[in-house]
């Protein structure tokens, strides 16, 4: 019997952020140009407040303003999570559950807690597909990368930035 595939097995490490103040269309450009599905709403201090996911952007569309919104009017309050070590099948189960497209992955270093993974459809959905696990090896704990506080460093002070070029 195979042992069942684990979040960590599929995840992807390191978070997309995005400041409170971002435009939703210059959020949904991005998340068009990079293929993002969702991302965390960073405060002033780096700390997560909300998720903007391409749910939040439609949302954002059908109220018909959306060219006057921001991330932190559009964002979902919270960030749903779960813990690395549960089977695959049980967050697909979970993420219909939540009626969410995305799933974060939580880390402790260094006093903070951040965003340092996420699990989406995209992935669930390219494991189903998989022919071999060599098209999974860029997914995963295991795939070569920055480590997870060196990625959320970087983006939310690339985050920081800009909030700070839109509150100027």
């Amino acid at each position: 019997m195979t042992t069942p595939k684990l979040v960590r097995d599929l995840m992807s490490v390191g978070v997309p952020t995005c400041a409170p103040g971002d435009s939703v269309v210059d959020l949904t450009r991005w998340f068009l140009e990079k293929d993002v599905e969702g991302a965390v709403v960073l405060d002033e201090n780096g700390h997560g407040t909300g998720v903007v996911s391409r749910n939040e952007l439609v949302r954002a569309y059908a109220r018909g303003d959306w060219q006057m919104l921001t991330a932190e009017e559009v964002m979902r309050p919270g960030m749903p999570q779960l813990p690395p070590d549960i089977p695959l099948t049980a967050v697909a189960q979970i993420m219909q559950d939540l009626n969410t497209r995305i799933i974060y992955v939580t880390h402790h270093a260094g006093g903070i807690e951040y965003p340092a993974a996420y699990l989406t459809y995209n992935h669930l959905l390219r494991h189903l597909a998989a022919e071999d696990e060599t098209e999974l090896k860029d997914l995963g704990i295991k795939a070569e990368r920055e480590s997870p506080i060196e990625t959320f460093t970087r983006r939310r002070d690339e985050a920081l930035r800009r909030a700070k070029r839109g509150y100027q």
